[in-house]
């Protein structure tokens, strides 16, 4: 597919840190806010695949505050799929990066949560999650861009 890198190993891919920007507008109320900070994906210990790690400065209506999460990103069938799951173990989505975009869908509740995961090359991704319900018109922007003070072992 044009404009999209397919990525063989997503695990291999993803390890290390990135800057993290992310837009959130609330479609509803045109209310919105931004999202500044790093991920960092690691294996820990002897885990099978790596801890997803968040953190930063999230701004809603003018009201900075810090915010972080974290979710764990497992092996899938294949090279190019993964399996993300809460910090608690709790499923997610799946995840499969083999054309380098991918639309995921998590069920919360009476809300739907779709993602769509793009790679736009070795450094650049991105995702746009778009979350419908009886209490929620949200669309959430993120791009990824690696950190260059960070080297791959993989």
């Amino acid at each position: 597919m044009a404009g999209f890198r397919p990525v063989d190993d997503v695990l291999a891919y993803l390890a290390g840190s990135w800057h993290v920007e992310r837009s959130v507008r609330d479609l509803a109320s045109g209310a919105d806010g931004t999202f500044r900070g790093v991920t960092v994906f690691e294996q820990v210990n002897s885990d099978p695949g790596l801890l997803h790690h968040e953190s930063g400065t999230f701004v809603w209506q003018g009201v900075a505050r810090p915010a972080e999460r974290t979710l764990r990103f497992l092996p899938g069938e294949g090279a190019s799929r993964a399996d993300v799951r809460f910090a608690d173990g709790r499923p997610f989505h799946d995840l499969d990066l083999a054309t380098g975009r991918y639309v995921a869908d998590h069920p919360c509740s009476a809300d739907l949560y779709r993602g769509e995961f793009t790679v736009y090359d070795a450094d650049r991704w991105r995702t746009v999650w778009r979350v419908g319900g009886p209490a929620k018109d949200l669309v959430l922007t993120t791009d990824y861009t690696r950190s260059t003070d960070y080297t791959r072992s993989v």
